[in-house]
């Protein structure tokens, strides 16, 4: 594997089919040291860490990391399904552009309005960014019995964190006259949240045929500001990871 730094071969019993992807290289080794057991760092290649480890009922994952954005993420997906994944579960942050989704929660992601240029490389602009509806229904069983607070929807799954998402504290006073209003135009849409990545993983998903989700902690609330809320960051992501894990251990 170009980027992943690994091969099959470096497993040495039964290869996982579920791997956990963070776009933090941090979250992921947050996740492989916190949660999993019998740990062995695979690759760290590029700061594209990945971890194999197991769950208390032994079933054997990866903890793997993207990087930030869609491009990387494309790369790393192709690799992992490669490598013989076939569920991959995304937890990221996010920040909500509806007024009743509150900083500390968690949005499961159902399908995606997709405007990534990574993606048209994968299925042209009109073909559908949808979740795996089994293994997105896991994260909201999980969610339930875990009492975390949850909302599901569509996310708009953008390319930059400044301009595609409408932000005016930006190096470039000047938005493009089609970005003005569009948080306020997507709010009427029903979507639920700004993030960078899942619908490019949806996409692939489909057309790779692997089962992909999404679940990220609401870090913003950009009905009211545009800042990440750092005090609220770190628990908006422990209930994202939690929920994910339980899917892990009790999907299929």
């Amino acid at each position: 594997m170009y980027h992943l730094g690994f091969g099959q071969d470096e497993f040495t019993s039964k290869p996982p089919t579920l791997a956990l992807l963070s776009g933090d290289p941090e979250r992921a080794c947050q996740i492989a040291q916190g949660y999993l057991q019998d740990v062995r760092l695979l690759s760290a290649n590029r700061s594209l860490n990945t971890y194999l480890g197991s769950l208390p009922n032994h079933h054997t994952i990866l903890s793997t990391t993207s990087g930030m954005g869609a491009s990387s993420l494309s790369i790393v997906v192709n690799e992992l399904v490669q490598l013989g994944i076939r569920q991959i579960i995304r937890i990221g942050t996010c920040g909500s552009i509806q007024d009743y989704i509150p900083v500390g929660s968690i949005i499961i992601s159902n399908a995606a309005l997709c405007k990534q240029g990574a993606a048209n490389d994968i299925a042209p602009v009109e073909y559908p960014a949808a979740a795996d509806p089994f293994l997105t229904v896991a994260l909201v069983q999980a969610a339930r019995e875990l009492k975390i607070e949850y909302y599901m929807g569509i996310t708009a799954s953008v390319d930059t964190f400044y301009e595609g998402q409408e932000r005016r504290d930006s190096a470039n006073p000047y938005l493009l006259r089609s970005l003005h209003g569009i948080t306020e135009e997507y709010r009427r849409l029903n979507i639920l949240n700004y993030e960078m990545e899942c619908g490019t993983l949806f996409k692939m998903a489909a057309v790779y045929g692997f089962a992909a989700a999404c679940v990220c902690g609401v870090v913003a609330q950009r009905t009211v500001s545009e800042q990440v809320i750092v005090e609220q960051k770190a628990v908006a992501v422990e209930k994202a990871i939690a929920v994910a894990l339980h899917t892990a251990a009790n999907f299929g």
